[in-house]
C-alpha cells in the first residue's frame, strides 16, 4: 500500500484526533506500524481511548480510506502529510499540527511569509473596504494572506489579496467538496488559481460549528501573525487571536468606534497589548525582521513618479539573483549557501517573483 494510505487510514479511525494521532506517531514512528501494533502497546499511548484502540485493531474507519484516496485524486485534491516536504513549515511548528491536510491549489515556500486576517461575518461596509485595501497592500509586500473563507471580513481579505496580485490561503471548516459558503463559488476558483484551499476534514464533512475552533488553529498556525479587523466580544476571531498567542504568533487589531459592537473585540485586544493596525505598514514594521522586507525602500519607490528600473535590486536580492544565475537551485541549499533565515529568503524570493525575475519550480527549486 502507498504510504499516504496509512496516514489517511489512521486519520479516518473514529476516536483518533490530531493529538492522539501525534502521540501514536511519537510512539510507533509511522502510521503503518500503528496498524501492526498489538493492543497492549496501543493501550499504553497517553490519552488514547479503548474505543480508539479497538477501532485501530479491528481496522474500523469512518469511511473507506482507499476510496477516499481515489475520490480526492479525481477531484484534483492533494493529500499532504506532516512528514511531506510540502507541508507548511509554520504550521508544522505548532504543538498540535494536523497530521493530514487536504489541499486544492498549490502550496509554496512563499507561504512562510503569511499573515492571517480574520473578523466578523456581518462586517460593516467600512470594515470590508478597509480589509480589501489592507490585504491588497500586504500582497504588494509579498505577504501571503490567510483567512477562513467565510462571509464578511474573510471574503474581503481573500478578494483584496488577489486583486493586489498576491497569494492567499483559505482554510475551511468542512470538506473541500462542500460548496460553502455558496456565495463564494467564484472566489473559490480564484483562490485555487492564486494559492490554495486547505482543510483537515475529509470529503463530505459538513461545516458544523464544532469544526471551526480546529480550523482556527490552522489559520493562526500558518501565519506569522493574526490581524483582527471587526469582531464582537464572543467572536470566533478572538479564539483565533488567543490561539495565535499560544502559538507564539503576533496579534494585531484594527481599532473601531467605541459605539460599535463590531469594535468590541479589536479594541479589547488592543487594551491587552495587541499591535494597533491602521495600514499595512504597521504590520510590515512589526514583522520586518522575519519578512526580509524593507519598508523604507518600498515607500521611496511609491513616491517616485516613474516605476523603479527593473535592474534596481537590494544587496540581498542581488546575492540571490547571482546565486540563481546559472541553474535552478533547491531552497534549502540557498538557505545554507547564503546563510539566511528561511523566512527572510522566502520574502526576498517572493518580491523577486512578483517582479518577474524569479520563478518557482516543482520540488522547491527556483
Amino acid at each position: 500500500m502507498d504510504e499516504k494510505f496509512y496516514w489517511l487510514a489512521l486519520k479516518l479511525v473514529p476516536g483518533v484526533g490530531a493529538k492522539t494521532f501525534l502521540r501514536l506517531l511519537e510512539r510507533f514512528g509511522e502510521p503503518e506500524k500503528v496498524f501492526r501494533a498489538k493492543r497492549e502497546s496501543l493501550a499504553q499511548v497517553k490519552g488514547i481511548t479503548k474505543k480508539a484502540v479497538d477501532n485501530i485493531v479491528l481496522k474500523k474507519f469512518e469511511k473507506d480510506p482507499e476510496k477516499e484516496l481515489e475520490d480526492t485524486s479525481r477531484k484534483g485534491i492533494k493529500i499532504i502529510c506532516l512528514k511531506d516536504s510540502e507541508y507548511p513549515k509554520n504550521l508544522a511548528q505548532i504543538h498540535d499540527p494536523p497530521p493530514v491536510l487536504f489541499v486544492k491549489g498549490d502550496l509554496s515556500v512563499r507561504d512562510v511569509v503569511s499573515v492571517a486576517v480574520v473578523g466578523s461575518r456581518s462586517a460593516s461596509y467600512q470594515g470590508l473596504r478597509f480589509t480589501k485595501k489592507l490585504c491588497a497592500d500586504l500582497a504588494g509586500y509579498g505577504i501571503v494572506v490567510v483567512s477562513g473563507f467565510a462571509r464578511g471580513i474573510d471574503t474581503a481579505a481573500h478578494t483584496g489579496c488577489i486583486e493586489g496580485g498576491g497569494r492567499t490561503l483559505a482554510v475551511l471548516g468542512c470538506g473541500l467538496d462542500i460548496d460553502y459558503p455558496r456565495q463564494n463559488r467564484e472566489l473559490r476558483e480564484k483562490v485555487v488559481r492564486n494559492g490554495a484551499l486547505i482543510t483537515e476534514f475529509p470529503l463530505g464533512t459538513e461545516p458544523e460549528s464544532k469544526n471551526f475552533p480546529a480550523r482556527n488553529r490552522i489559520i493562526s498556525g500558518l501565519s506569522l501573525g493574526v490581524i483582527v479587523v471587526e469582531a464582537g466580544k464572543r467572536s470566533g476571531s478572538l479564539i483565533t487571536a488567543r490561539l495565535a498567542l499560544e502559538q507564539n504568533r503576533e496579534v494585531f487589531a484594527v481599532p473601531g468606534s467605541v459605539r460599535s459592537y463590531r469594535s468590541l473585540g479589536p479594541n479589547w485586544l488592543i487594551k491587552q497589548g495587541a499591535k494597533l493596525v491602521e495600514r499595512a505598514e504597521d504590520v510590515v514594521e512589526e514583522l520586518a525582521p522575519m519578512l526580509g522586507v524593507s519598508l523604507h525602500e518600498k515607500t521611496q519607490q511609491e513616491e517616485k513618479s516613474e516605476p523603479a528600473a527593473s535592474g534596481s535590486f537590494s544587496e540581498d536580492e542581488t546575492k540571490v539573483l547571482d546565486l540563481l544565475n546559472d541553474e535552478p537551485m533547491l531552497l534549502d541549499d540557498m538557505v545554507r549557501i547564503l546563510d539566511m533565515e528561511v523566512n527572510v529568503l522566502a520574502g526576498i524570493l517572493s518580491k523577486l517573483e512578483l517582479k518577474g525575475h524569479v520563478k518557482q519550480l516543482p520540488g522547491k527549486f527556483f
